[in-house]
């Protein structure tokens, strides 16, 4: 099931709310989240269901010997079987088919190649597997003894399919006791509003300008290539975090409390900081459970930094576009780090700015393109001389100037700038209070109306 489609709106959501606020205590609720949340799943992976369960299974049981075995050999060995077998169900089911078609390069061989259908989130609740696992093992959380609250927090369907990656200790507590609040709700359903509304009013349309001036590589100018690529990384942040913005609404609404997964990455001054922004649980995850590990018996500074890129680049998906991705922003983080931070600060703002986005949106041009043919005349395009931007193009761009514009604006944190002055301010605040419901209605209105006739746009990190 897919968060911008009118059943799940007024529909599937309305009845689980129903049922949600109708059951009393935190049991009840848990049972009926537990239960809309495997429909859920089960609407469009039915049979992927089990693979969920059976990951729910090995976990819950490892970190169940965990907390038996405390800090022991064993408990060290049980936590290894738990992350190798969630590595390898990952491996066997998102990349098999990447794996034998390059073994298949080797000449003389030639394995059949597995047809495996994805399942949908499986990169998502796997990570939140994992750092369960791990936190027992540290002693950062305490092993949950009750399997349906365990899988609750595997298959919460707010965040299951997309993200954010919820680590368990962030609604550890909140699983066994919380309260929704009419402030809670009313800023949990304006949440979600406006991320349907980044989804469908503004990423879905930069998606049709993006293919329009990346579709046809071979024949675009310097201008046209550089501007599909930061159109598609504006489609690419607006559908993402408009994902997290409805993950971490509805959350709210059910009283947990998920952390933010985005905080407006394209002001950032250099790689680092956009790293720092952008994707922040994937990011994080990496960061505590990765960068330290050691290689070859010792914690390698600069090994540990091509390890987190190498296997970013390889969690986004099964090419070598996104291998490349992984260590083209690796690279360039591993060079701020040997400038420093202090070095990077003195150089001039202006000139920062101009690099850090220069990176990230010839960086979106190796994401966007699979075909590694294309991805190299597109990296020859961006230097290439001659006509500016053909007829078609700047036809285009004018007819789509206003959503570009709109685009560029709400990459800034205007909203967080209206919520601090309103706290400032009591007649603004005032003002936001009775407009917001208006507003909220005026979006989920609009893009009820662009869902009706709408082909499939499902959320893109949906494949990932």
């Amino acid at each position: 099931m897919v968060f911008s489609r009118l059943f799940f709106i007024y529909i599937f959501l309305p009845v689980c709310l129903g049922a949600y606020f109708l059951a009393r205590g935190t049991k009840m609720k848990n049972n009926v989240l537990l239960l809309f949340s495997l429909a859920f799943y089960a609407w469009g992976e039915p049979v992927y269901v089990l693979l969920m369960l059976l990951s729910a299974v090995i976990n819950y049981t490892a970190g169940r010997l965990i907390g038996r075995y405390g800090d022991s050999r064993k408990s060290r060995i049980t936590a290894g079987l738990a992350v190798f077998t969630d590595i390898a169900l990952l491996g066997v089911f998102k990349y098999s088919g990447f794996i034998v078609e390059n073994i298949n390069h080797i000449p003389s061989v030639e394995l059949p190649v597995p047809d495996i259908r994805l399942p949908i989130g499986i990169s998502f609740y796997t990570f939140q597997t994992i750092s369960y696992v791990i936190d027992c093992l540290w002693e950062t959380v305490t092993p949950q003894k009750s399997f349906r609250k365990f899988l609750l927090y595997v298959s919460l369907f707010p965040q299951l399919v997309a993200g954010p990656i919820v680590r368990y200790s962030t609604i550890e507590k909140e699983i066994d006791e919380r309260t929704s609040s009419i402030t809670d709700i009313s800023y949990g359903l304006n949440r979600v509003v406006l991320g349907l509304a980044k989804k469908v009013i503004i990423a879905d349309q930069l998606g049709i300008v993006a293919d329009s001036l990346l579709g046809g590589i071979e024949n675009a100018t310097a201008a046209a290539a550089w501007t599909g690529a930061a159109v598609y990384a504006m489609q690419i942040y607006f559908d993402f975090s408009g994902y997290s913005d409805i993950a971490i609404g509805l959350g709210r609404v059910f009283g947990f409390h998920f952390d933010e997964n985005f905080r407006h990455p394209f002001m950032c001054r250099d790689i680092t900081e956009f790293w720092q922004r952008w994707h922040i649980s994937l990011g994080t995850f990496f960061r505590d459970y990765l960068l330290y590990v050691p290689i070859f018996g010792k914690r390698r500074k600069y090994g540990g930094l091509f390890l987190v890129w190498l296997c970013t680049g390889i969690w986004h998906g099964a090419s070598w576009n996104f291998v490349i991705w992984g260590l083209y922003y690796g690279l360039f983080i591993f060079i701020e780090t040997l400038i420093g931070k202090k070095r990077m600060k003195k150089i001039p703002l202006v000139i920062r700015h101009i690099y850090s986005k220069a990176v990230i949106i010839a960086g979106f041009g190796i994401f966007y393109f699979e075909d590694l043919d294309k991805l190299g005349t597109f990296f020859t395009k961006l230097f290439s001389t001659g006509r500016l931007i053909g007829l078609q193009d700047r036809i285009l761009l004018v007819n789509n100037v206003y959503l570009l514009i709109l685009a560029v604006i709400l990459t800034f944190p205007i909203i967080d700038g209206i919520r601090r002055i309103s706290q400032r301010s009591a007649p603004v605040r005032t003002a936001a209070a009775v407009s917001l419901p208006a507003v909220s209605a005026a979006l989920l209105l609009l893009t009820s109306i662009l869902l009706v006739d709408q082909t499939s746009h499902p959320f893109l990190y949906f494949r990932f």
